[in-house]
Formats: structure tokens, C-alpha cells, sequence
């Protein structure tokens, strides 16, 4: 049966996912305390909450990956206790994960349909099976996206959409959505929430988790917020503010969100830029920025913003222009030598690029300037090392156990404040900072927003690459608009409205 006859046929009776009193422990933190959401036939609702609140655990249990130690869910009015996440799957309920669990060295058709290829006497159909993922693809439109393309290949909006097409494949009634939306831009999150309405009327239930409120009102009918692993506030969207449920989530409003800055100081010449480009992406930048100073660089996804600061760091090679960094030539140093410059970086991709999850805290804060016992030996001092991460947990308020706790196990929020943290560490002056507070929840973007503005305080030029207009408002100083690979002047950010950085970044002059 086609996929979304499959769905309308389950998705029009019962009374959807039902949870209540749902407990879950982890040794001695109590992750989830009686948690109670229903998730009804033909509606979006959002799960909403501060990293840490117990969001992606509850996903975890219903979805079959995590059991629950106390409480009960009902499917359609039926006990439901999935044993792992293929039962779970086989009983209509599928997760879309944030951080994908996709294989890079398999087709889109094999990634969408692994595990329920359509098959013929015990053998797998591959041209059913490609006609199928075809289908499933036409759902959500993309030029990069081809069955029998290499996933690897793939951008990382395509290949969200990819994972987005895999849970459709489960012929799901229930659809559990963790941040979909993080890596898609314009287009493709119009696609993805048509189709969202296209499911709703099909009578699948969505539990939906997002860190943008703007894009909860867009979609969800109902809500659910969870603090400290307890939900403390449901409703429907209409009925409340965003002033309601920030409050709701970290227990104060949305005021003094953004810190309040002085005056910024004319602080000599930190970071000057001439001519830069590093084709294909990146044509033509050219900026200075002073010590004390917030940039803000807006723009589309793939206007180049992300490859000038890679350029700027040494990961992509500079075609032609110049760098300065204290009036000293580094166009052509090497990472390294930028960091001995006092350059850092944090990648937008934080699990692929910015971070190595699998090591600890304290290995990843003191990846750039390690602490050694015996320089000339190479042996690291482990109790120094512990120390100074200690101390970073303490300024950045990073909510972990201990220094040698796995970045893997942390929050997205605590995860983006340990990338941040080794640049303090390695006592970077000039900070590149792309999407730093992406996927992370509001009361750790007020964590972030204050480290930022406290280096930049302290004499640190900061150049923010943002796709979140009222933050780049919030927090800089200075605005430049990237388009098409070419970077526009950088005026004070009160010259500047959210039509005119738009305009900017389409290439309308007008």
C-alpha cells in the first residue's frame, strides 16, 4: 500500500498517543517525573522546554529507544510498551532524530527504506523499492536529492530531508519530530511544514519538539512544556503568549534576553580583511573589525557565510585577497599558526566539526592549548587539565558531572558552551562564531549572549554569522549582508531593517 494511503488509513481512529505519570531515571537524576502529553489524531503538538528538561528523553521512550520506570502509554486506546525502536516503528509511531541516524555509504532509496525495502520471494525488489523512495521524495521536493545518489554526497539540508522520508516510510500514525527544521532554510521549511499539513489532514499525530517559538505558533495546535522533567504547562497555542511560555520554560520572561552593552570602545584593528575569496562559494569580502566590536554577517543558506570564516580560519584555501590579525600577515598560515595567532572558530557543525563527542570535556576545552606535565615529553598534566576545565564549566555554567564526563552524553545547549569554552581556553582573540545558540534552547541562548558580550567587553572582536535576524539585531554592533558569495559594506546595525537585510541577501538593489 502506497505510504500515504497506509497513514490516512490508521491515522482516523482512536484517540492518538496518550502518556501519563511517565518516570525515568538515570542512576541517581531523575530525568522525567510524571510526565503526562496526549498527542491526538490530526494535530501538531509541540513539546517545548530548555535543553536538559527532558524533551529528547521522553522522545527516547517513545520511540522505544529509552523504558520507562514508571507511568503508562496507550496507542489508540491499546497499551503500548515498544521493546526497541523496531517495534516501536512496526506499531505506527516513528522518530525523526535531530542528529540523523543515517549511513553515509548507502543510497537515499537504501537510507529511506532500510529495513522495510519491498522485496519478492525473499529477495529485495530494487526497483520497487527505488519507485517507492521516489514517491516518498516527491513529498519534499529538493534538487540535490536523487534515489540512487550517495548519501555522503548529500548537503546537510538534503540529508535532514532524508531522514524526514525514512520515518515517512514507516507508514507512521504517530510521527515524532526533533527539531526537523535545524537544518533546513526558506524553501525547504515551507515544504516540510506543507507537508506537515498534508499529514494533519491525513489524521497523523505529530509531537513535534522546536526551540523556535515563532515556528511553533506557524504549526503546532496544542503544547506541552517540560522543566526539570515535568510538564508544567499545556494548552492550545492560540491561547497563549510567547511571553507565557519562555516563562513557563526557564522561569523568567523574554526581557533581558539579549545583554545590555555599553557603548562600543574604538579599539584599534583586530581583523582586516581585503579582496578574500575562495571560489566556488566565496567571491569577494572585504571588512575590518576592532577589538571590542560584534560583526554580525547575515545571509541565505549557502551565500557563502559559513565558507568565509572557514577561509578566515584556514580550513578553505584563499584563491586571492588578504588577512590581517593584529596588522600581521596570515593568508596563508595554517590553521594552527591562526590559532597561535589568537584566532578561533566554532563550527555551525558542532557534532561533525566543532567538537569530539566521543572524548571528554576536558579533552575538548583543552584540544588547542593543552596542559602538560613534560612539555618536551608530550605527558598531559590530567589534575591541571580538570582544573582549568572546571573552570570553564563554572563561567559558561556548562551542566555536567565532571571534567571527564563524554561531550556525547551533554545537551545540545552544554555541548555549544564546551565548543565555546576550549576558544576561551586557547585564549582567542578574534572569535568566528557561525550559528553558535542553533538547536539550543532559549535559556542557554541568554548563557551564550552573555559570554559574547563579556569577551567582546573584554577586548575580543567577535564576527557572528546568524541566521536569526533578531539575534544579529540583539547583539551586534556592525552588520554585513552576504550575497551570492559577496559580501555587502557593514553599517551599524540601526542602518539596517529585517527588509533591508533581506533585500540584501535576495540581490534586490531596488
Amino acid at each position: 500500500m502506497h505510504a500515504a494511503s497506509t497513514m490516512e488509513a490508521r491515522g482516523r481512529t482512536g484517540d492518538g498517543l496518550r502518556v501519563t505519570g511517565i518516570v525515568r531515571r538515570f542512576g541517581a537524576t531523575l530525568a522525567l517525573d510524571r510526565v503526562d502529553v496526549q498527542v491526538r489524531p490530526g494535530e501538531v503538538h509541540a513539546l517545548i522546554g530548555e535543553n536538559g528538561a527532558g524533551k529528547s528523553t521522553l522522545m527516547g521512550v517513545l520511540a522505544g529507544a529509552l523504558r520507562a520506570d514508571a507511568g503508562t502509554l496507550t496507542l489508540d486506546g491499546a497499551p503500548y510498551a515498544p521493546a526497541n525502536p523496531l517495534d516501536a516503528r512496526r506499531s505506527g509511531v516513528a522518530l525523526i532524530h535531530q542528529e540523523l541516524s543515517l549511513c553515509p555509504h548507502l543510497t537515499v532509496a537504501e537510507n529511506i527504506l532500510l529495513g522495510g525495502e519491498a522485496s519478492r520471494w525473499g529477495w529485495i525488489d530494487a526497483r520497487a523499492s527505488r519507485a517507492r523512495a521516489r514517491a516518498l521524495l516527491e513529498e519534499l521536493p529538493h534538487p540535490e536529492i536523487h534515489p540512487d545518489r550517495l548519501l555522503r554526497e548529500l548537503s546537510l539540508p538534503a540529508r535532514q530531508i532524508v531522514e524526514i522520508c525514512r520515518a515517512l516510510a514507516a507508514d507512521a500514525r504517530v510521527l515524532l519530530m526533533d527539531e526537523p527544521t535545524s537544518s533546513l532554510q526558506g524553501g525547504d521549511v515551507e515544504h516540510l511544514f506543507a507537508l506537515i499539513r498534508r499529514l494533519k489532514a491525513r489524521g497523523v499525530a505529530i509531537l513535534y519538539i522546536s526551540h523556535f517559538l515563532e515556528e511553533v505558533r506557524r504549526i503546532a495546535d496544542r503544547y506541552t512544556v517540560l522543566r526539570d522533567g515535568r510538564s508544567v504547562a499545556t494548552g492550545a497555542i492560540v491561547d497563549t503568549d510567547n511571553d507565557a511560555l519562555i516563562a513557563a520554560m526557564v522561569g523568567r520572561t523574554a526581557r533581558g534576553l539579549y545583554p545590555v552593552r555599553a557603548g562600543t570602545a574604538a579599539g584599534e584593528v583586530a581583523l582586516a580583511v581585503n579582496g578574500l575569496a575562495s571560489p566556488p562559494k566565496l567571491h569577494e569580502a572585504t571588512f575590518t573589525m576592532r577589538r571590542g566590536e560584534i560583526l554580525g554577517i547575515a545571509g541565505l543558506l549557502g551565500s557563502g557565510r559559513t565558507e568565509l570564516l572557514r577561509t578566515l580560519y584556514g580550513l578553505d584555501r584563499a584563491a586571492r585577497g588578504t588577512i590581517d590579525v593584529d596588522g600581521r600577515v596570515i593568508t596563508g598560515a595554517t590553521t594552527a599558526a591562526r590559532v597561535r595567532a589568537g584566532v578561533g572558530y566554532v563550527s555551525e557543525d558542532r557534532k561533525g566539526e566543532g567538537l569530539s563527542v566521543t572524548r571528554s570535556i576536558a579533552d575538548n576545552v583543552c584540544a588547542t592549548r593543552p596542559e602538560r606535565r613534560v612539555e618536551a615529553l608530550g605527558i598531559l598534566d590530567l589534575p591541571r587539565m580538570a582544573e582549568r576545565s572546571r573552570h570553564w564549566m563554572r563561567e559558561l555554567h556548562v551542566r555536567a558531572r565532571s571534567p571527564w564526563q563524554r561531550v556525547t552524553a551533554l545537551s545540545g545547549g552544554n555541548q555549544q558552551k564546551v565548543a565555546i569554552a576550549r576558544l576561551l581556553h586557547g585564549e582567542a582573540r578574534v572569535l568566528l562564531l557561525d550559528e553558535p545558540t542553533r538547536g539550543i534552547d532559549i535559556g542557554a541562548k541568554a548563557e551564550v549572549y552573555d559570554v559574547i558580550a563579556r569577551q567582546a567587553a573584554a577586548g575580543c572582536a567577535v564576527l557572528l554569522v546568524s541566521s536569526d535576524l533578531p539575534e544579529l539585531f540583539g547583539m551586534c554592533d556592525r552588520l554585513a549582508v552576504m550575497c551570492r558569495g559577496r559580501l555587502s559594506e557593514a553599517r551599524p546595525v540601526g542602518a539596517w531593517t529585517a527588509e533591508s537585510v533581506l533585500a540584501t541577501a535576495i540581490g534586490d538593489s531596488t
